[in-house]
C-alpha cells in the first residue's frame, strides 16, 4: 500500500509536469522527490549525472553543427531522399539507432541522432512522433541483439553450462527484433494525424515567438548553404561513428585500474571534442549556437531527466528487494509467465542487465528450458511503459512540434503503442525462432 501511494505521487508529478510543458516535467520531479524525502523519509539516490552529461555533450555538438549550417545540409539531403516517399524516415530512423546500439552496446548512443530526426521530420512536414518513438524503441530493443551489451553477456554466462553460445543467443534475438521493429514501423507510420492537420502544432504556429525560433526554412535545391555546412556534418558523424566503434571494441578505450573507460565518459568526451572541433574549424556564431532550436530543446531535456529520472530511480531503489521478491514469486508459481516477469521487472528497475541477473538464475533453477529463456529475452525492454527513461524524455523535448508527448493519463504517451507492438511482434518471433533453432 505504501508503495502504491508513493507510485501514485510519482505518476501525478509526471502528469502535471507534462501538462505544464517546458521545463515543467523536470521541476515537478523535484516536487515528487520532496514528498518522498521529507514526507516518506526515503533517501534520494544519486541524480542521473552521466545521462545528463551525455545529453549536454551531444547537444553541444549538434547545436554547433546547426549553427555552422550542418542541419540545413542534412535537411537538404533528407529532402531529396524523402521527396519520393516521405514515410521512409519512420523506417530509416529506427534502423540507424538500432545499428548504433548493436555496435556500441548502449541505447544512449541514440542521443546523437534524436535532434536530427526531430528537425528533419519537422522541416519536411512529417509528424516527428512517428520516427522519434520508433527510434527510441529500436535503441532499447537492440540491446538484446548486441554482442557487447551487458544483458547479452550475462545471458551467455548463465546458459553456458547448457552449452549455449553467444551465436545461439544472437541468431534468435537479431532476426526477431529486426522483423518485430520493422512490422511495428508499418503500423506506427500511420499513427496520429499528419503534422499539417495536428491542432496542437497549428496552435503553436500562431505564437510569433515559436515561429521565430522554429521557423521551417525553405531548403530549396539551389538555396545557398553555409560554406562550413558539410564540414560540420562530417565532424559530427565522425564523432558518432567513433562512439560506436569504441563501444564495439573495448581496446580503443584507455584502461584505468584494470578496467576500460566506461561508455558514458567516452560519449561525453568524444561529443564535447566534436563540438570544439566544429567551433574551431567552422567558426559558427557563438550566439547562434545557444539560440538555436537544438540547444533549447536539449537543455529542456537535461532538466527533465534531472527531475523525472531521479524521482523514479529513488522510488524503485527504495523498494527494490520487495519488487524482486514479488516478480520471482510469480515465476515460481507459473513458469510460463517468465516473459511477463522479465517485462515487469524491467519496467521497475530500468535496466536490462539488472533484469537478466535477477531473473535468469530463477528461471534456470525452475527448469525453464533454454529456448524459452532465449526466446523471451526481448521482454527485458520494458523501459517504454513508464515515460521516465532518458532518451524518451529527450525525444519529447527535441520534438518542438509537440506531437511526441506524455498524454493526459501518463500511460497514453507516444511510446506506448510503438513499444507494445514491437514487444508483441519481437516476442512472438523470438519464441518461434527459438523453437526452430533448438
Amino acid at each position: 500500500m505504501l508503495f502504491a501511494i508513493q507510485f501514485a505521487v510519482v505518476l501525478l508529478c509526471i502528469l502535471i509536469g507534462a501538462q505544464v510543458g517546458g521545463i515543467g516535467l523536470g521541476v515537478f520531479g523535484g516536487i515528487g522527490l520532496a514528498v518522498m524525502a521529507f514526507g516518506f523519509h526515503i533517501q534520494p539516490t544519486s541524480p542521473p549525472i552521466d545521462v545528463m552529461m551525455m545529453i549536454m555533450a551531444v547537444v553541444s555538438a549538434a547545436a554547433a553543427m546547426q549553427a555552422a549550417g550542418g542541419l540545413d545540409y542534412l535537411v537538404r539531403v533528407a529532402t531529396r531522399v524523402l521527396h519520393r516517399n516521405p514515410r521512409y524516415i519512420t523506417f530509416i530512423a529506427p534502423a540507424v539507432t538500432y545499428a548504433f546500439t548493436v555496435v556500441a552496446g548502449t541505447g544512449h548512443v541514440a542521443y546523437s541522432v534524436l535532434p536530427v530526426i526531430a528537425e528533419v521530420s519537422r522541416r519536411n512536414g512529417i509528424r516527428p512522433e512517428r520516427p522519434l518513438s520508433m527510434a527510441v524503441i529500436a535503441s532499447q530493443f537492440a540491446i538484446v541483439a548486441s554482442p557487447v551489451a551487458a544483458a547479452v553477456v550475462s545471458v551467455v554466462h548463465y546458459l553456458e553450462p547448457q552449452h549455449i553460445t553467444l551465436i545461439d543467443v544472437l541468431k534468435v534475438t537479431v532476426p526477431s527484433t529486426i522483423l518485430g521493429i520493422g512490422l511495428a514501423c508499418v503500423f506506427v507510420n500511420r499513427m496520429g494525424k499528419e503534422l499539417a492537420d495536428d491542432p496542437g502544432y497549428q496552435q503553436r504556429l500562431k505564437d510569433p515567438e515559436y515561429v521565430k525560433l522554429n521557423a521551417v526554412e525553405a531548403v530549396a535545391e539551389d538555396a545557398p548553404l553555409k560554406p562550413t555546412a558539410k564540414t560540420s556534418v562530417r565532424i559530427f558523424l565522425a564523432a558518432a561513428l567513433l562512439v560506436v566503434l569504441m563501444g564495439a571494441f573495448k581496446w580503443l578505450r584507455p584502461v584505468f585500474g584494470g578496467e576500460h573507460m566506461g561508455m558514458a565518459h567516452t560519449i561525453e568526451i568524444v561529443m564535447l571534442s566534436a563540438a570544439a572541433l566544429i567551433i574551431l574549424v567552422c567558426k559558427p556564431d557563438g550566439n547562434e549556437i545557444t539560440q538555436g532550436s537544438v540547444f533549447h530543446a536539449g537543455m529542456r531535456a537535461v532538466i527533465a531527466v534531472f527531475g523525472v529520472a531521479w524521482m523514479g530511480d529513488t522510488l524503485m531503489q527504495a523498494h527494490l528487494p520487495e519488487l524482486k521478491a514479488a516478480v520471482s514469486s510469480l515465476v515460481e508459481t507459473a513458469p510460463w509467465t517468465f516473459a511477463f516477469a522479465l517485462f515487469v521487472l524491467s519496467v521497475l528497475v530500468n535496466s536490462q542487465g539488472a533484469t537478466v541477473t535477477t531473473l535468469f538464475p530463477v528461471g534456470i533453477a525452475l527448469g525453464v528450458p533454454a529456448p524459452i529463456l532465449i526466446g523471451t529475452l526481448v521482454a527485458v525492454n520494458g523501459y517504454f511503459f513508464i515515460p521516465n527513461y532518458g532518451p524518451i524524455i529527450a525525444s519529447i523535448d527535441f520534438d518542438t512540434t509537440g506531437t511526441t508527448r506524455i498524454g493526459r493519463y501518463i500511460f497514453n504517451h507516444s511510446f506506448m503503442l510503438p513499444g507494445l507492438l514491437s514487444m508483441a511482434f519481437s516476442l512472438a518471433l523470438g519464441l518461434l525462432f527459438a523453437q526452430m533453432f533448438f
